[in-house]
């Protein structure tokens, strides 16, 4: 019986390596290079307030506000407004008591089929294309692409990147500047400061049924046994960013889809980034553009995926490159 068992101890290692071996293939094969930094010739424009194009500036020119908010929007005319409402009314007020205080707000509209860009060239004409700024992608690339095309298209010192949904209260936006200035000094004037919901998890978890909560440890413990350490919620859409890690981060991400979060992580761990975590105040908006199960599968995918293909070299972390 020992024999026995021995035996088929041995043939599932084997078997288990085998699959890991064919999975580290598939991986490297599949793995395309630096996904492309490349703009379609509309999408190297804007229309400002009085419907006039003019061309989008770059991440490599000097900052010339302190702050820059990218708005990642797919389909979100329902759920835009209240999220523009909140921000704008927040900045408009610290610039009133701060004049020295300026700031952009760059909408990227990934694609939509709705009145996204619509709803959001309102508040260009309200509060003028210095303000605000509509970014409209010829198409869909996804969140982590979207939010890269509002990055490259920044003039902050800082810049933010803000959920469409609002589901976190947009002063927090104060607490990651504390977190990301505690960090301070920055080694080549790069940090980072991340949202964190991992302080509502108990609630979280009291509210989701069992098989949701299995799903959101099993992703947990995929992030960090692959890709992320220390950070317990990667996936907060509210993240600040000095522009110099801006540049370096997001000029080495290759994920464009719902885990670029992870990778963005990665890659600032790889440079030795500093990164802080931060409790934020954050509520569940209907209207998410996840499906539970299948969302999560394809992000479980990705994270082995980036994984496998820094570790065979499919992927390799370069020096900040400049977009076409």
């Amino acid at each position: 019986m020992a024999p026995l068992l021995l035996q088929l101890a041995v043939l599932g290692v084997a078997l288990a390596a085998a699959a890991l071996i064919l999975i580290s293939i598939v991986a490297f094969i599949t793995a395309t290079k630096m996904s492309p930094l490349y703009r379609h010739e509309e999408e190297k424009f804007f229309f400002n307030a009085k419907g006039h194009r003019e061309a989008l500036p770059s991440i490599w020119d000097s900052a010339t506000k302190q702050l820059s908010v990218v708005v990642p929007s797919y389909n979100e005319e329902k759920r835009l407004p209240v999220m523009m409402d909140e921000a704008l009314g927040y900045l408009e007020k610290r610039q009133k008591q701060d004049p020295t205080f300026t700031y952009e707000v760059i909408v990227v509209d990934d694609g939509s089929r709705d009145q996204t860009s619509k709803v959001a060239f309102k508040y260009c004409e309200k509060y003028g294309s210095d303000k605000v700024r509509v970014i409209k992608l010829v198409k869909n690339r996804g969140k982590g692409g979207a939010v890269r095309m509002g990055v490259f298209s920044s003039r902050g010192k800082k810049i933010l990147m803000a959920d469409a949904d609002g589901a976190t209260k947009f002063p927090d936006v104060e607490k990651l500047e504390k977190g990301l200035n505690d960090l301070q000094p920055w080694p080549d004037q790069m940090a980072i400061a991340c949202g964190s919901r991992a302080h509502l998890e108990k609630e979280s978890i009291a509210q989701r049924s069992y098989f949701r909560t299995l799903l959101m440890y099993g992703f947990h413990f995929l992030v960090w046994f692959l890709c992320v350490k220390g950070i317990r919620d990667t996936q907060c859409g509210f993240k600040l960013l000095t522009r110099e890690a801006a540049s370096r981060t997001f000029s080495s991400l290759h994920i464009e889809r719902w885990a670029f979060d992870v990778e963005l992580l990665y890659i600032a761990q790889f440079f030795k980034i500093p990164i802080a975590e931060i409790a934020v105040n954050w509520t569940e908006i209907e209207g998410s553009k996840l499906v539970p199960f299948w969302s999560w599968l394809q992000m479980g995918k990705d994270l082995l995926f980036i994984r496998l293909r820094y570790l065979t070299g499919a992927w390799r972390l370069e020096q900040t490159r400049k977009m076409n």
